[in-house]
């Protein structure tokens, strides 16, 4: 038999560190402790008001809403309460005042020597009671060394992804420096270019300006030498013949040299630079037109490219995975939450508690994309799933549950990575492209409307297992896409 040890550190780890007694209700916290959910409800309730919250056992930084309850701990608490670990009691048949040596495999309850002997139990398999106390026992410790050594591995997979975003964060903040540099770049660029046009301008209108006042003098000085020249030639056309034929010639010839001069025209050679200026600034207008419409264009082309090398694919959904309560089209490209009469059978492919559907196509290599519309539901959520991802029970929405996915909840958008991340989106997207990189093990997700990226998860090894169209659907219709 085995020593009371074991056992002794099982009921540890099945009780609760703060009310000392079973779990009740199990939930795990990020650092990997289990608590009954009231009690560390209570616990958070009555220490939030203090300052950041902290597990009771470890100290470490947790979040009220961020607990996960612990189905398969909460089994384990259950069996060990059916098993009656503590030797020390001793348990009566009710209807036989018997003890309850023996133990039946096939009801899963203590039973005395008259029950085992009764039609009731005679054909099922009893074993005694240490017996099946020492065989449970082996079960859960295998299944707390599991939990334990999950628990051991948090720690690690969290500072490894921490490592990878750090990465991330880098590399946006030196392409976030690139654009920076390239605009100011061209932002000095275009204030040369202002500042020697400016310039030419500026000597162009002190140039204009002299002439103006070069004009302005020589046509007042004109205008009285004229007037006198006119008034003298009047004068001599009054004198006597005798008189006015002495003079004449030297008249004429004042005349003729008295002449207006027409003064050096400059207003042509200042309209043709001028002309040239407004040429350059056509030009400069021209180019600029141009780099407005082809710089956008150019983006968007890059990207799409990009998106480009995802081939779209038409994905079905396959009704045998499908919660009883989803109703899904007869064309297998929808599917809404709602009652059905029809009573469907529960296959081990199906989702019994979460509201789930998987696509029909799956995909082992390649890089494929399909849309999902969302319309203007207010509870979904969209992406990808490995064949082998849990259907029974409460599954875990995450990377390490198998699965990658973006989900509306009310008005917050969020990726469900673990923990989750928030997604600040300027508008609420009616159509979600879910693009699948196998080689990359990459999922992104996209507005398919105006192709703005939503959230791309870190790379993963599928290790050649299919992964397929994965849909939660609350209270909203989800429609794949066309």
């Amino acid at each position: 038999m085995a020593s009371a040890a074991p056992v002794q550190g099982i009921q540890e780890e099945t009780k609760c560190p703060i009310c000392l007694e079973y779990l009740t209700d199990p939930v795990t916290m990020d650092c990997g402790h289990n608590f009954c959910q009231g009690c560390i409800s209570n616990y958070c309730d009555k220490w939030e008001e203090y300052g950041p919250l902290e597990c009771p056992v470890c100290r470490h930084r947790i979040r009220k809403g961020n607990l996960r309850h612990n189905w398969q701990l909460g089994n384990i608490v259950g069996k060990i309460r059916q098993l009656e670990l503590n030797p020390s009691k001793e348990n009566l048949c009710e209807t036989h005042q018997e003890k309850l040596d023996l133990f039946c495999e096939e009801d899963g309850e203590a039973v005395c020597v008259a029950c085992w002997r009764s039609p009731q139990h005679r054909s099922h398999r009893v074993l005694l009671m240490e017996e099946a106390a020492q065989k449970y026992k082996d079960q859960i410790q295998l299944h707390l060394q599991s939990l334990m050594k999950e628990r051991d591995e948090i720690p690690a997979v969290k500072l490894s992804e921490e490592k990878r975003l750090l990465e991330l964060l880098e590399k946006m903040e030196d392409e976030r420096q690139k654009i920076v540099s390239v605009f100011k770049q061209l932002r000095q660029f275009l204030e040369d270019q202002e500042r020697l046009l400016l310039a030419q301008l500026e000597k162009l209108d002190k140039a204009i300006r002299k002439s103006q006042d070069e004009n302005a003098t020589s046509m007042s000085k004109e205008i009285p030498r004229l007037s006198e020249l006119i008034d003298e030639m009047e004068e001599t056309c009054q004198q006597p013949a005798s008189k006015f034929l002495q003079d004449f010639r030297s008249t004429l010839s004042r005349c003729e040299k008295g002449k207006f001069q027409q003064p050096v025209e400059m207003s042509s050679e200042l309209e043709k630079r001028l002309g040239e200026l407004s040429q350059n600034n056509s030009a400069l207008t021209e180019t600029l037109k141009k780099f407005k419409d082809t710089l956008p264009s150019e983006l968007e082309k890059r990207r799409r490219e990009s998106l480009g090398l995802h081939r779209q694919v038409n994905v079905t959904l396959d009704p045998d995975t499908a919660h009883p309560e989803l109703i899904v089209s007869e064309d297998w490209k929808s599917a809404r939450w709602g009652f059905t009469e029809e009573d469907l059978p529960d296959n081990p492919e199906r989702f019994d508690i979460l509201p789930c559907v998987l696509g029909c196509e799956g995909f082992t290599s390649g890089r494929h994309c399909w849309e999902v519309e969302v319309g203007g539901g207010r509870f979904w959520a969209v992406g990808v799933a490995r064949e082998s991802v849990r259907r029974k029970g409460w599954i875990s929405r995450s990377p390490e549950g198998g699965i990658w996915a973006v989900e509306r909840c009310g008005d917050q958008y969020q990726a469900l990575t673990s923990p989750e991340t928030p997604l600040p989106l300027s508008q609420a997207p009616s159509r979600i492209r879910v693009s699948l990189d196998c080689e990359r093990g990459q999922v992104t997700f996209f507005d398919a409307e105006n192709q703005g990226p939503i959230f791309t998860f870190p790379p993963a090894s599928f290790t050649g297992e299919k992964s397929l169209p994965w849909l939660q659907v609350g209270r909203s219709r989800l429609r794949l896409w066309p």
